[in-house]
């Protein structure tokens, strides 16, 4: 029970740097790669806020949530715009080469700055019928809970986000409605920049940070090809799934197998997804007339 909860804890997480992800994809069918340092930079830039401009909490947060929306801009502007109709293998290079730009830059620019990230929660665990949880990854959990449904009520419930959910629909009815397709897009890599913002404080809380961050991106591709790419609720569900599969691996096998099994079970799971619906749990099939 342990393991499960401490597994659906970390689930938590991983769905929101995993929304992140089929956001920018269902709006431009690109795959980012890119998006580990997002989230590193997300979480270093808080830590410049907090360590080198004395800002607070707060403070860093907004100041790291205008700085990725600039990444986003710059992004879009000198990049997104310039492109006609690329081809698939073009959209993979551009996020592999951003990554690793952001991973350079971010080894010149924070240097030296402390990664580390304090938030004011009590470090003594919760025992509930005899089962500890531990305090930071519930307060984690919940807060990404909450920015997960904060995002969600956006998309539903606002003009803009139903513009966005035209837009992932059918590119080409939304421009036949007046939806400025490059306006949008800029909303959605900005919404992205500002979730990789929480994903990196929360996740540099439960976790540590540093430039080690960056490697959390790469659980998000079992995550979203399991849940199905085009699902944002798909994401959720594969997020859970992983963390639960990630922590009781790390509890069962890695003492029989050796250490580290645990974390590649998810792409064990991944390989057997792809064999048995590539589409994945919840995504949609493509259909494509001969």
């Amino acid at each position: 029970m342990s393991l499960l909860i401490d597994g659906a804890l970390a689930g938590a997480i991983y769905a929101l740097i995993a929304l992140a992800f089929v956001l920018v994809y269902k709006a431009s069918r690109m795959i980012n790669f890119a998006i580990g340092e997002w989230v590193m930079w997300g979480a270093l830039l808080v830590a410049t806020g907090l360590h080198v401009l004395g800002l607070g909490l707060v403070g860093a947060i907004v100041f790291a949530c205008a700085g990725m929306m600039a990444v986003a801009l710059a992004f879009s502007r000198l990049v997104l715009r310039r492109m006609t109709a690329p081809p698939v293998i073009t959209l993979i290079m551009i996020t592999l080469g951003l990554g690793a730009v952001l991973r350079g830059l971010g080894a010149v620019i924070f240097a030296r700055v402390p990664g580390a990230i304090s938030l004011p929660i009590p470090a003594d665990p919760i025992t509930i019928d005899g089962v500890p949880i531990a305090t930071d990854k519930l307060v984690a959990a919940i807060v990404a809970a909450l920015c997960i449904a904060l995002v969600g009520t956006f998309y539903q419930y606002s003009r803009t986000g139903l513009a966005l959910q035209a837009l992932a629909d059918d590119r080409q009815t939304a421009m036949s409605v007046g939806i400025d397709i490059d306006h949008h897009l800029l909303i959605v890599w900005a919404i992205a920049g500002v979730i990789s913002v929480a994903a990196g404080v929360l996740w540099t809380f439960v976790s540590g940070g540093g430039f080690g961050v960056a490697l959390v991106g790469l659980k998000v591709f079992p995550i979203v090809i399991i849940g199905g790419l085009d699902s944002i609720l798909g994401a959720i569900v594969g997020a859970m799934i992983i963390g639960v599969l990630e922590s009781l691996g790390a509890g069962y096998l890695d003492p029989q197998f050796g250490g580290g099994f645990g974390n590649i079970a998810s792409y064990l799971l991944l390989i057997a997804m792809l064999v048995w619906r590539p589409a994945g749990l919840l995504g949609r099939p493509r259909i494509e007339q001969m």
